[in-house]
């Protein structure tokens, strides 16, 4: 793994930068020091903090982005690197001139693989998968019947029950697949940033409002294996959001994952997607480099929460 998610979530702390290292302090005591190499993210998730520009101009130099939380725990604001890969305006001019067809024809590959995954996983729980998998079957170039939204219909009740509704306002089990995707969405900026591409020039999503556009559109292929998190949770009489709640999320991204190259962290694996996707946009690849269905011994092995 590259680096790991920090998170501050505590008031009253002060953050610098200091001879390559994030320095975290309450009052004049020195409390923390990470090295800046070590850090994927850096996740400001309370009131009352400060930080030097020195620190953001760092953070910046190291390709760390940024993630300013509000009170409701979901990201308000996103510091990226503006520097981010050494071919990145052959990249991004490449992206920006992507035809419809070939954008219709990624986020088929994207939807199939999400379905395939969301599949494998109600298979694994013993939940029958056999509306899904038909419907796999159906995704055409652009997803134009919008299978991913029949998928959804029938995945999340059969996940985590009858009574659940999926719903990003709401507190409880909403709340920790919300900072999942959190935690999810910052990785997949990260690499598409470090791979010479522009977040805001999506694929499907085109909200004019969301500057995370292809950041949205390239973690749709992750999300069952957040929500494999949380089912886990809720099976463990979990249903809030606390810090050690947090951490089981960001550990995630250093489980494994079946891929091309065999079993590779998940962080590897985004990281791997975003690149493949600026290949695809510079005529050097025909198909995204996405994780493999996961078998029964994957999903064994990611949902191990250390602390339950």
């Amino acid at each position: 793994m590259s680096g790991r998610f920090v998170e501050i979530v505590n008031d009253k702390r002060h953050l610098a930068a200091e001879r390559g290292f994030l320095t975290i302090s309450e009052g004049h005591t020195e409390i923390a020091r990470i090295p800046l190499d070590a850090i994927d993210t850096l996740i400001l998730n309370a009131y009352g903090l400060t930080y030097t520009n020195s620190l953001l101009v760092r953070l910046a130099e190291e390709k760390i982005p940024v993630v300013v939380c509000g009170n409701n725990h979901l990201p308000k604001a996103y510091l990226l690197p503006i520097d981010g890969h050494y071919k990145q305006g052959a990249i991004m001019d490449a992206q920006a001139q992507a035809s419809i067809p070939l954008k219709k024809r990624l986020w088929q590959q994207i939807i199939k693989n999400k379905l395939g995954q969301q599949a494998s996983l109600l298979s694994f729980i013993g939940e029958n998968p056999l509306r899904i998998i038909e419907l796999i079957a159906k995704v055409k170039s652009g997803d134009p019947d919008n299978c991913e939204a029949q998928a959804a219909r029938i995945y999340w009740p059969l996940l985590l029950g009858p009574q659940f509704k999926r719903d990003q306002e709401k507190p409880g089990i909403n709340g920790l697949l919300n900072y999942g995707y959190i935690v999810l969405r910052s990785a997949v900026v990260r690499a598409i940033v470090c791979a010479g591409l522009h977040p805001t020039i999506g694929l499907f999503h085109k909200n004019i409002l969301n500057p995370m556009r292809l950041g949205d559109d390239l973690m749709e292929a992750f999300r069952p294996f957040v929500d494999m998190r949380v089912y886990v949770l809720v099976k463990n009489g979990i249903r809030d959001l606390s810090n050690d709640e947090k951490k089981c999320f960001v550990e995630l991204m250093d489980m494994n994952l079946p891929s091309s190259r065999g079993a590779t962290e998940m962080g590897y694996c985004i990281q791997s997607l975003a690149i493949s996707l600026a290949q695809v946009f510079l005529s050097e690849k025909k198909n995204l480099e996405l994780p493999k269905i996961m078998q029964k011994m994957d999903w064994i092995n990611l949902q191990h929460v250390k602390r339950l």
